[in-house]
């Protein structure tokens, strides 16, 4: 069978926000899909890049005081940390804020252009007065003008699905200032994807390229009306590309966000001596182009990226795979609760490998959302590659270090055989992206050639010296069935496959080696392959993710902290409760005096203040500072207290106020100071 050529591309995260266990849905899919592609020997290039662009990248540059270069190329080397502690191997990992991609914009954008599809009209569009700018859709949130969903972006609607301007919102708000935005007349650039109205529809009806739900999704939900024009500038000030042809305004961030595959595959290309052309090329050497996304950006990529590489002259994808979202304990992820983990933060506690499996154990082919339960996640961590897989190794592997392998495969009443006949159903199940019936068929296994251990029992039968060719024998069968059903995992676990493949002194390399068993050959010392899981580390890692929420209210939110949503392409900025002037003034802010400061025993960012408000008394608080200030440093220092918050009962005791810092985090914590001669107890103004 001739070997396929396939690129492979996941949604491009965010410059402006760490990955957390919700992007990894996706991440673990796309590399578990393409690591069964190259082990069916199929060329299969995975490509992936930062999305750097838009207006939440340049006010964070700006509040944090340096260039929008300088945080990208930090927050790249941060995704390139997490994505390597989870073993998600890109063959090139570029950024839109690259020559490649402003060249193949600037080629796209012709072709666009040449096409007629570009029109410029004047549009209302809404204006900030307090931050002084015109807002980027995802800076504005209301009430969907369709659905009367409340708290909606600007641009879509979650609920919905319905796109939209951000002037069509109901009861829009900023979400930089709290401002009700002004509407402003602005000059904008739009693409007419309703001239490729009657392709698109052929496109996305031919039960190809799309799951079914998503064929019909966008049949009842805009192919049956005109497509609306895509608004695809910006005018300054903008960070990202300046369009060529039309000075003083830029691409919006999802213009140039989808060209970033191109961008990145052209930066591959030039490394090994590749031409652009054969990837991405119809003309070109034939190939297959597989985008994975999240339901939430099913527009951009069903139909408005199409319509933009057909226009180019461009191969369109032969699938577009879609997958659900993540929720924790069947609810959406919490920073109060502590499970909006961040992979960092994962990595600290747990084995990746855990997740990466029990994702797989939950992905199917459909857009069904996945829930993350934690004691469902220890229980089938343990109980199945702990407790069924390594069991099969630990349990036999020690008798046959001094004899290695039987020299010939022993009678195994058709075990191996069988298994070895599940090869093609279990890789239809990985090409078909249902990973969790893929598992399903695998665990099976496992609990087959666990029977058969306990059957023989090798650790009794050892007892008698004159059974070691029987203890030889078994332990030859079950070490094959292991290595069987890792080259099986080994897609998911590509850690174990390679730990497998160092016992055996033989490398995992290929799905057809799950048919030949291993005869003859020696088996090293065998090393612990994976631990169990106790909740203990589980519970950890959620306690880290509530200290880091009670550290931000402990603290001023500084301004350059933003959420990191659950779309993998998008921001937003930090949202606080909106209020009005009078609101703001029912706040009482005090000075106090630091008379004792503590840290607290199990909390990695809190520190315990005893506060002296003068005649007053003092007060208990628990500040989120202990990165930047030893508690020894604090005794007898003036802090700001906002003094009438209602008390709030934390892990640790309660805390009866806050005291007010700014800065970036980390060492860059800033407790602010009172003027020169205050008191303990004064009013601060």
């Amino acid at each position: 069978m001739t070997a396929r050529r396939i690129l492979v591309t996941s949604a491009l995260p965010y410059a402006n926000g760490h990955i957390h266990l919700g992007h990894l849905v996706e991440y673990i899919q796309t590399d578990i899909w393409v690591r069964f592609q190259k082990l069916r020997g199929n060329r299969c290039i995975y490509i992936c890049a930062d999305d750097t662009h838009g207006t939440a990248i340049m006010i964070r540059a700006k509040q944090e005081g340096r260039s929008e270069e300088a945080l990208i190329a930090d927050m790249r080397e941060s995704h390139l940390r997490d994505f390597g502690g989870f073993d998600i191997a890109f063959d090139n990992y570029g950024s839109t804020h690259s020559e490649y991609n402003r060249q193949l914009c600037y080629e796209i954008w012709g072709s666009l252009r040449s096409a007629n599809l570009i029109v410029e009209r004047d549009v209302t569009q809404l204006f900030d007065p307090k931050a002084n700018t015109f807002l980027a859709d995802r800076f504005v949130k209301g009430t969907c003008p369709r659905c009367k969903s409340p708290d909606q972006y600007g641009d879509n609607c979650d609920k919905c699905g319905s796109t939209y301007s951000p002037a069509d919102l109901i009861d829009p708000i900023s979400t930089l200032s709290g401002a009700t935005p002004e509407v402003r007349s602005a000059k904008h650039l739009f693409v007419q994807i309703e001239k490729l109205h009657e392709w698109l529809t052929e496109w996305t009806q031919s039960g190809e390229h799309l799951q079914d739900e998503i064929a019909n999704y966008l049949k009842g939900h805009f192919l049956g009306e005109p497509l609306r024009d895509w608004d695809i500038s910006r005018p300054a000030p903008y960070f990202g590309f300046e369009i060529p042809d039309s000075p003083g305004d830029y691409w919006y961030v999802w213009f140039d966000a989808p060209i970033g595959y191109i961008g990145s595959t052209a930066e591959w290309c030039e490394k090994h001596g590749e031409k652009l052309e054969n990837w991405w090329r119809p003309t070109g050497t034939p190939a297959e182009i597989h985008h994975f996304i999240g339901k939430d950006i099913t527009y951009f990529h069903t139909l408005f990226w199409p319509a933009m590489l057909k226009t180019a002259g461009l191969r369109l994808p032969e699938k577009v795979h879609i997958h659900g979202f993540l929720t924790v304990n069947g609810e959406k992820m919490s920073k109060t609760k502590g499970t909006f983990v961040q992979a960092s933060t994962y990595l600290k506690h747990l084995d990746p490998n855990g997740l990466r499996y029990y994702y797989a154990t939950k992905l199917g082919s459909r857009l069904d959302d996945l829930d993350l339960n934690l004691e469902e996640f220890t229980t089938k961590v343990n109980t199945d590659l702990v407790g069924k897989v390594i069991n099969l190794a630990s349990r036999t592997a020690r008798f046959v270090e001094q004899t290695g392998l039987s020299n010939a495969y022993p009678d195994d009443g058709g075990l191996f055989r069988d298994a070895a006949g599940q090869a093609e159903a279990i890789a239809a199940a990985y090409e078909a992206c249902d990973f969790n019936g893929a598992m399903r068929t695998i665990m099976a296994l496992a609990d087959r050639a666990n029977r058969y251990v306990d059957e023989k029992a090798p650790w009794t039968l050892r007892k008698d010296p004159s059974k070691a060719t029987e203890v030889q024998d078994a332990c030859t069968v079950t070490l094959n069935l292991f290595r069987q059903i890792a080259i099986y995992l080994a897609p998911v676990l590509p850690r174990l496959a390679a730990q497998v493949g160092q016992l055996f002194q033989q490398p995992i390399e290929k799905w057809e080696d799950a048919q030949t068993p291993l005869v003859g050959t020696r088996v090293t010392k065998f090393e612990h392959l994976m631990k169990r899981i106790e909740l203990a580390q589980v519970h950890a890692m959620i306690e880290e993710g509530e200290q880091a929420a009670a550290a931000l209210e402990a603290t001023a939110a500084p301004a350059s902290q933003w959420n990191d949503g659950p779309e993998p392409v998008a921001a937003e900025p930090l949202v606080v409760e909106h209020c009005t002037i009078d609101d703001f003034v029912k706040v009482d802010l005090r000075v106090a005096r630091v008379v004792a400061a503590n840290e607290v025993a199990g909390a990695d960012k809190l520190l315990q203040l005893t506060l002296s408000l003068g005649g007053e008394g003092t007060r208990n608080v628990f500040a989120g500072i202990k990165s930047a200030y030893k508690p020894e440093d604090l005794v007898g220092r003036l802090v700001i207290l906002c003094a009438n918050l209602a008390p709030r009962k934390m892990k640790f005791g309660i805390s009866e106020g806050m005291v007010l810092a700014a800065g970036a985090g980390g060492k860059e914590i800033f407790l602010l100071n009172p003027d020169t001669g205050a008191k303990p107890g004064h009013r601060v103004h």
